[in-house]
């Protein structure tokens, strides 16, 4: 199964949901399109998911296929894959700024996702998973302990100071 995700932001990203369109059929394909119109054809489409359902479908794809959000990237982290990432660009509408571009670049330089610029590139990106190339994530290298650090030094786990509930 492949796994499409757009993220949950207010921007349209149809731009990939048209190059999705286009790959031959064969393979069960989930879409979380968000606000974009475009359906592709032959896919379960859902606007938005809830979190644990995304993890789930996250777990179960052979394929994870995201925008590169941070949120979105770190989920496939956290589950073992590798996700093919494909960053929303200002001159289309589909984000404020090129701070996906940004990084998703440096995501690519330390080796840990698949990035694709071109959308004309998609098809042969899944391809090369398809052939063999790995879609597990490479656990260390100097970004992965950067994001381990990160999150351990500013994500609270444990009671919250606003209800005293856990996360």
């Amino acid at each position: 199964m492949i796994l499409v995700s757009v993220g949950s932001g207010r921007f349209p990203f149809d731009r990939l949901l048209r190059a999705i369109e286009q790959l031959p059929p064969g393979e069960d394909l989930i879409v979380q399109h968000g606000s974009s119109s475009v359906r592709p054809t032959g896919a379960m489409c859902l606007d938005f998911i809830p979190f644990e359902t995304m993890v789930d479908y996250v777990r179960d794809a052979r394929i994870v296929i995201s925008h590169a959000g941070v949120g979105s990237v770190l989920v496939a982290f956290a589950n073992g894959k590798r996700p093919l990432v494909v960053p929303r660009l200002s001159k289309f509408g589909e984000i404020v700024d090129d701070h996906q571009l940004e990084f998703g670049r440096r995501l690519a330089q330390a080796d840990l996702v698949t990035l694709v610029e071109d959308l004309d590139e998609l098809p042969e990106a899944i391809a090369r998973y398809s052939n063999g190339a790995s879609t597990e994530l490479r656990r260390g290298g100097q970004l992965v302990q950067e994001l381990r650090a990160y999150l351990t030094t500013r994500v609270r786990v444990g009671p919250r100071a606003d209800s005293g509930a856990t996360r």
